[in-house]
C-alpha cells in the first residue's frame, strides 16, 4: 500500500524550524518569566504591523478573543448580534457567552461568507454588532458588510480564526472592523504549541479594555476595576509563535500554490461534479482548508480514508442546529446554502510541505471514489 497521506502534518514544520524553536523556547525558561513579558509584547507588535492594525493584544486562544472583542465593544444582555449559519460553533459560543443573542443568516458562495443582502434583512432595533467569518481562509465580502454596519451604527468583529494573511486589495483581514480575531491553534496556518489567540484593532479604548478584562478586570495587582477573565498568552507560546511568524508569508504562498495544483488536476480530470473553491480576483485566501464540494460526501471521504488519506468535514451541520443553543438563537432562516454546504463539503490534505505527487494521488483517490 502507499505511503499514508494525513490530513496535516505539523511534524514536517517542526523538523524545518528546529533549532530556531528550541532556542526560543530555551530563551524563555532562561529567563524565568512566563506570562505578560517581552515575547508577548514583541509578539503583540508584530502582529499589529502585520495586519495593519494600530494594536494586538494576545490571549489565550481564539474564543476567548471573540467574547473578549464582543466585551470591550460594550456588547451584552439581550443585544443581537448577527453571524454566520456556518462557521465552527466557537463563534456562536463567544456571543452567547456575553449574554447577546446569535442571530444567524445565510452564506454566499463562493467565499462562504456572510451574504450582506441577508445581514441586512436580519437587522433589527435590538441589533448591536455583526460577527462575520472569514472561513476557510477566505476573505468574505468584508467591504459592503462594514458599509452596512457603519449605515447602521454597528460594531463589526471579524472572526479572522482561520485567516491570518488574507487580504482584499492592499488590507488584510482584521483591519477592517473594529476588531479582528485569530487563533493560533496549533492546526492554524500561524499555530502555537497549544492554545493562544490575538485581538488586533485601530481603537486604543478597544485595545485597553481587552488587556483590561484579559487579566482579572485588573491593571494594578490585586485592584480589580471590572469582572475580567483569566486568558492570558504565554510567553512560551508568543516565543514559538515569534519564530513562526517570519515563515507565514511564504507557507501562505505554497498553500496557495498547492490549491492552484489541485484546481487544475481536478478540472484535468474532468470532475465536474466537484466544486472547486473560488475567490474573487480583488481577494487572496491563504487556503487555511482546501474545500470542495462533493456528492455523496461520507462515501467519497470513506473511500478516501480507506486508501490512507486524510480528510475532514468542517462542518457536517450548520449552527442553527447545534443542541447547546437556547431557543431564542433557533429563529430565522432558512439557510439553503449553508444547509446545503454541510451536506457536501469536504476538505482534502493541505500544508505547506504537501508535494505535487500526493496532491495528484489525492486527486486519483477522489476521481476513483466518484466513479465506484
Amino acid at each position: 500500500m502507499s505511503q499514508a497521506i494525513p490530513f496535516l502534518d505539523l511534524t514536517a514544520q517542526y523538523r524545518a524550524l528546529q533549532t530556531d524553536l528550541d532556542a526560543a523556547i530555551g530563551r524563555v525558561l532562561a529567563s524565568g518569566q512566563f506570562i505578560l513579558g517581552p515575547e508577548g509584547e514583541a509578539l503583540e507588535q508584530e502582529i499589529a504591523a502585520y495586519c495593519g492594525s494600530a494594536h494586538a493584544v494576545g490571549v489565550a486562544n481564539g474564543t476567548d478573543a471573540l467574547e473578549l472583542a464582543l466585551r470591550a465593544c460594550g456588547i451584552g444582555a439581550g443585544e443581537e448580534v448577527i453571524t454566520s449559519a456556518f462557521s465552527f460553533f466557537a463563534t456562536a459560543e463567544a456571543i452567547l457567552a456575553v449574554g447577546a443573542v446569535p442571530v444567524f443568516v445565510d452564506i454566499t458562495l463562493p467565499s462562504y461568507g456572510l451574504d450582506p443582502a441577508a445581514v441586512e434583512q436580519a437587522v433589527t432595533p435590538k441589533t448591536r454588532a455583526v460577527v462575520p467569518v472569514h472561513l476557510y481562509g477566505h476573505p468574505c465580502a468584508i467591504e459592503p458588510l462594514v458599509q452596512l454596519a457603519a449605515a447602521r451604527k454597528l460594531r463589526v468583529i471579524e472572526d479572522c480564526a482561520q485567516a491570518i494573511g488574507a487580504s482584499v486589495g492592499s488590507r488584510r483581514v482584521g483591519s477592517f472592523g473594529d476588531a479582528g480575531c485569530f487563533s493560533f491553534y496549533p492546526t492554524k496556518n500561524l499555530g502555537a504549541y497549544g492554545d493562544a489567540g490575538m485581538v488586533v484593532t485601530k481603537d486604543a479604548g478597544i485595545a485597553e479594555q481587552v488587556r483590561l478584562l484579559r487579566a482579572h478586570g485588573s491593571r494594578e495587582r490585586y485592584r480589580h476595576e471590572a469582572v475580567g477573565m483569566n486568558s492570558r498568552l504565554d510567553e512560551l507560546q508568543a516565543a514559538i509563535l515569534r519564530v513562526k511568524l517570519g515563515h507565514l508569508d511564504r507557507w501562505n504562498d505554497a498553500r496557495r500554490r498547492i490549491a492552484g495544483q489541485y484546481d487544475a488536476q481536478i478540472q484535468s480530470a474532468g470532475l465536474a461534479a466537484v466544486v472547486r473553491p473560488a475567490v474573487p480576483p480583488e481577494a487572496a485566501s491563504v487556503y487555511h482548508l482546501y474545500t470542495v464540494q462533493a456528492p455523496e460526501r461520507d462515501r467519497v471521504s470513506a473511500a478516501l480514508a480507506a486508501q490512507g488519506i486524510g480528510t475532514q468535514v468542517a462542518y457536517p451541520s450548520i449552527l442553527p442546529e447545534q443542541p447547546a443553543l437556547p431557543g431564542q438563537a433557533r429563529r430565522g432562516g432558512p439557510w439553503p446554502v449553508a444547509s446545503a454546504a454541510a451536506r457536501r463539503v469536504l476538505s482534502l490534505p493541505i500544508y505547506p510541505e504537501l508535494s505535487v505527487d500526493a496532491v495528484g494521488r489525492v486527486v486519483r483517490a477522489l476521481a476513483s471514489a466518484l466513479s465506484s
